[in-house]
């Protein structure tokens, strides 16, 4: 019996006889994935609210940790591993971006009375 919890995501794939299909089953996936990138940003908040410096924000070690992963799970599902990498650092700079503003904005509510 096979220990992996991984699954072959690009074999779940339906196949679609048209584009309307297609389209209908990527904005399912859409529907499934913008809560989870909601979820996701909730934590850049919490992280922006624990950092004591605004020069933690970006940290490399993390990016290259979190690309490696991502490309190894890429891989596993059968997927393609740079296409999920250019689409994990455009994210993660996004979520970057939403960081700093967070930590201002966390930090400007603290001072204000």
């Amino acid at each position: 019996m096979s220990s992996s919890k991984t699954t072959k995501a690009i074999e779940k794939t339906a196949h679609c006889s048209s584009m309307q299909e297609v389209r209908a089953r990527v904005d399912a996936l859409d529907d499934i994935l913008v809560p989870l990138l909601v979820e996701r940003g909730g934590y850049m908040t919490q992280a922006a609210r624990i950092k004591a410096s605004e020069n933690q924000v970006r940290d490399e070690k993390r990016i290259e940790f979190i690309v490696a992963r991502v490309r190894e799970r890429a891989a596993a599902e059968g997927g393609n591993p740079d296409v999920i990498e250019a689409i994990y650092r455009s994210m993660m700079e996004a979520y970057i971006a939403f960081e700093h503003e967070e930590f201002a904005r966390l930090r400007a509510g603290a001072t204000q009375t």
